[in-house]
């Protein structure tokens, strides 16, 4: 097998044999997609140019297979691929050529994306990438269009043309930046007629493309491509000076990892509520090494400033990050703050000015003005993204964009695309259409909830139920086990999301799982700064936590019994919201705050002082958190009745002791499922409904509360009891 240095060829012969020529071209997609190295998550594409039987003709037909429009070729299957007939796409250019008004960025060129729609092969439902023209036009049958960080140095160096054949010789040829479409496939194509001896294409500003006449062949190309390029950065890196000199060499020295976490707990929530005056953002914190040799170098400014080279990387990362000056040696949070609070205002006004700049009479409204990309010398990098999996790939980018000027500014002096190139992509009709198909986010997209007690039962119901939402899921129980294995039901439903970024437990997915003891101020506060890390904030907190200890045989309930019971199910509550409060105060943003009583918050009965007594007291927590709390958050409780099916409160010898309170026959070997339906359905046959309760009808109410469908209700209980009517509040 051929070795490589700073890629892996992680081919093998068998499995590839083994496949159908589709399923070879997955195969050699996610091999190529799962290595930042060899391209970013999302970018690039590949394709494969088949002999298939037409289902018209029965005739054989050359069809172009290439990865479609939004794929992303780490996590690409068979679907993600659009199928078109070669014959029909090269026809194409006759139509193209003949317009009066053809050329680079003209509405004719950006007309032929949607005529590429005519040429689909067998129905496939896959719309084609905008980079189709590409793999069609060069005559070759198998072609790979890579990202490499190490090849977008070479195409964002000054001398961009130069370096190439300097590394490549006659073997690679070069096109100057041109926005991907038809005009830069007619390029490419004209190209591979008039020298048979190029095998690749540097693209400038953007990336390479390459190909070979056998899938291993290009494949292992490609990897030749991106091994010469990175072993010709890495020498002239270390000659330079390698790390120590990396960037000018370092400005600033990073402080240590408890105090960087310290710090980042105690910005982000506010730092998103910044961010998030138009639409909210999740966040991802990164501070591994390389991050910070770049945040604390000399030349970190100046590189920030210039911007990113790859439209791959300011689709996500914006025009430019904010660099924030910060001396963390000499200056402390406070100062941090202002920094923070005065480069946001000035990243907006600069943003808008090149707005106003660049546009044009057909450009779209002005986007999001703030930055999705923060630098911080002494603590990393914080991302930003409409979801967790967004700002992790947001991150990625960021991450590659470092890398790429690490090796310019190696080899060359690195050159960021122009701001006018840039907003032609950022703001081209064909980048507003995509943007417009796709579907409407969910009703709890860009939130975080945190759902204590998620480990079981009401909880453990909700965080599911929220969870299909669109909202991130923080499932809280005072067990790690039980909260991390709810999480992870949760991440097998939802995935994990694409994007590879992200340091310690802000690499997260949609959900994670956290311990937490609520009747201990410390443990609360400990969890929300995880959340903060792992998020960037919180905007709702569902409390189902709650204990029910009986009276004994005489009614009695020993003193520690009574304060566990009030300490979990009363004060509890309280430390949650009061910490959560600090948050959502520095956030400014609208949380939703929901606590669990009980329908014996009203009903007095025997057996049970302590847990209804309790109950009652959390009522009228919630209408003074409620007071407390307002304008920024909404408090309410749900009031469930007895849940029986489901709950953790109800264990085989409490369903046991109730069975024979009240007299409801069974037996003492009788399957515990039998004996939970037996009692469920007592309970239910005192109610209105006479159905019984079940998690799944509080999760419910649970989502109506967090949700704006409720926007003007606070302070109110909503009883989920079947029609209890000796509840009724009054």
């Amino acid at each position: 097998m051929k070795k490589y240095t700073y890629v892996n060829n992680l081919w093998d012969d068998a499995k590839a044999e083994s496949l159908d020529q589709v399923e070879r071209l997955v195969y050699r997609s996610n091999l190529l997609g799962q290595d930042q190295r060899i391209t970013n998550t999302g970018g690039g594409n590949t394709s494969s140019k088949l002999m298939q039987q037409d289902p018209l003709t029965g005739e054989a037909v050359e069809v172009l297979w290439v990865k479609g429009s939004g794929g992303d070729l780490r996590t690409s299957k068979r679907e993600n691929f659009s199928s078109l007939y070669q014959s029909k796409l090269i026809g194409m250019q006759s139509l193209y050529l003949g317009r009066a008004d053809k050329g680079l960025k003209s509405a004719a060129e950006d007309e032929m994306v949607a005529m590429a729609s005519h040429a689909t092969f067998n129905l496939n439902p896959r719309p084609s990438s905008i980079d189709t023209p590409l793999h069609s036009f060069i005559p070759t049958k198998f072609v790979d269009h890579m990202h490499p960080n190490a090849i977008i140095a070479i195409a964002a160096s000054q001398h961009c043309e130069k370096l190439t054949q300097e590394i490549f010789g006659d073997e690679m040829g070069y096109v100057p930046w041109m926005r991907p479409g038809f005009e830069l496939g007619l390029a490419m194509q004209e190209i591979c007629q008039q020298d048979a001896k190029v095998k690749s294409i540097m693209m400038g500003q953007h990336g390479f493309i390459s190909w070979d006449e056998t899938e291993k062949g290009c494949y292992l190309y490609t990897l030749d491509c991106i091994e010469k390029a990175a072993a010709f950065i890495e020498a002239k890196y270390a000659a330079k000076g390698g790390d120590k000199a990396a960037f000018g060499g370092a400005k600033y020295k990073s402080l240590e990892q408890a105090k960087r976490l310290e710090n980042f707990t105690a910005i982000l929530p506010w730092l998103r509520g910044l961010v998030s005056q138009q639409q909210r953002f999740i966040g991802t914190v990164q501070d591994d090494e390389k991050i910070l040799r770049f945040v604390n170098s000399n030349d970190a400014k100046r590189l920030a400033e210039l911007g990113t080279s790859c439209p791959d990387h300011f689709l996500r990362t914006k025009i430019k990050p904010l660099y924030v000056d910060w001396n963390p040696q000499t200056e402390d949070l406070g100062g941090l703050k202002e920094k923070i609070a005065a480069g946001i205002e000035q990243y907006r006004q600069d943003y808008a000015t090149y707005y106003t700049k660049c546009k044009r009479d057909s450009s779209p409204a002005m986007r999001d003005p703030n930055p999705t990309v923060v630098l911080i010398p002494g603590l990393g990098m914080i991302a930003w993204g409409k979801s967790k999996s967004e700002s992790r790939v947001t991150a990625e980018f960021y991450n590659c964009a470092v890398e790429v000027m690490r090796g310019a500014e190696a080899m060359d002096t690195y050159i960021a695309l122009p701001q006018q190139e840039a907003f032609d992509i950022e703001y081209w009709a064909l980048e507003e259409a995509k943007l417009k198909r796709m579907p409407a986010e969910a009703e709890l997209a860009r939130q975080t909830v945190i759902v204590v007690g998620a480990g079981s039962g009401i909880g453990k119901e909700t965080a599911h139920r929220i969870s299909k939402e669109g909202a991130n899921i923080v499932c809280v129980d005072m067990k790690a086990d039980t909260a991390e294995a709810t999480a992870n039901e949760i991440i097998a439903k939802l995935g994990q999301g694409i994007g590879v970024a992200g340091s310690g437990i802000s690499g997260c997915g949609p959900a994670i799982g956290l311990a937490c003891n609520i009747t201990d101020r410390a443990s609360v506060r400990a969890m929300l700064d995880q959340v903060a890390l792992a998020y960037g904030g919180f905007d709702s907190i569902i409390v189902t936590a709650g204990v029910f200890w009986p009276s004994d045989t005489t009614g009695h309930i020993p003193d520690d019994k009574w304060a566990f019971t009030f300490g979990v199910n009363v004060t509890g509550s309280y430390i949650v919201g009061d910490e959560a409060a600090r948050t959502w105060k520095e956030q400014g943003l609208q949380g939703q705050l929901v606590l669990t009583t009980s329908a014996n918050a009203v009903v007095a009965k025997k057996g049970s002082i302590a847990y209804d007594t309790s109950k009652a007291a959390a009522n009228h927590l919630v209408r003074e958190l409620a007071i407390e709390l307002a304008p920024t958050v909404r408090v309410n409780g749900v009031a469930p009745a007895t849940v029986v099916k489901g709950s953790a409160m109800f264990p085989r010898d409490r369903v046991i002791g109730s069975l024979a309170k009240y007299n409801i026959a069974y037996t003492e070997d009788e399957a515990t499922d039998s004996l939970v339906t037996k009692l469920a359905q007592f309970y239910a046959d005192r109610t209105l409904t006479k159905s019984p309760i079940m998690p799944a009808d509080q999760a419910e109410a649970y989502f109506l509360l967090v949700s704006q469908r409720l926007s003007k209700t606070t302070g109110q209980i909503i009883t989920v009891d079947g029609g209890l009517h000796e509840a009724f509040l009054r």
